[in-house]
């Protein structure tokens, strides 16, 4: 398990910098932060090594796409037992983009992206209802997202 004394102010300064833009050069991080662009390289090797990066990510507007619908689901299980197959399952739907085993009233908390409200129907009915294990669903869909951001390492 990676401990916080693993990692040092130029590591953090790494990270924060590609949180918010994944595409900057390592030599130009390097020139922010008064380093070597070998240095970044090292560390950003060491990073990933630790498992603390585990990847990269491309942000897409799905909107853009002709996916103007974003719900979140919260899933009531028959029981909580139930929850690796029922996640399994939801992993198999690629409408779900997100599922969280969560405290509280539900079991799981997953977002899905939809192009609209009849195919939003179709994956609720014909899809994620259909798993054995849920007991029922309940949908919230988002009207606007406000705050999509990473997290900021240094507060």
């Amino acid at each position: 398990m990676t401990r916080l004394a693993d990692i040092d102010d130029v590591d953090r300064q790494i990270l924060s910098i590609l949180m918010k833009d994944a595409n900057v050069p390592y030599t130009d991080i390097a020139k922010t932060i008064h380093v070597s662009g070998g240095t970044v390289h090292v560390r950003m090797n060491k990073l990933k090594s630790m498992g603390i990066v585990t990847g990269a990510n491309l942000t897409v507007d799905y909107a853009k796409l002709g996916y103007d619908i974003s719900a979140f689901l919260g899933i009531y299980l028959h029981q909580s037992s139930l929850y690796d197959e029922v996640s399994k399952e939801l992993e198999r739907i690629p409408e779900v983009v997100a599922a969280h085993y969560t405290t509280g009233i539900y079991s799981i908390f997953a977002k899905i992206i939809c192009r609209d409200t009849a195919h939003l129907k179709e994956v609720l009915h014909d899809k994620i209802q259909k798993i054995a294990g849920i007991q029922r669903t309940e949908t919230f869909i988002s009207l606007q997202e406000s705050i999509n951001r990473p997290v900021d390492i240094n507060f």
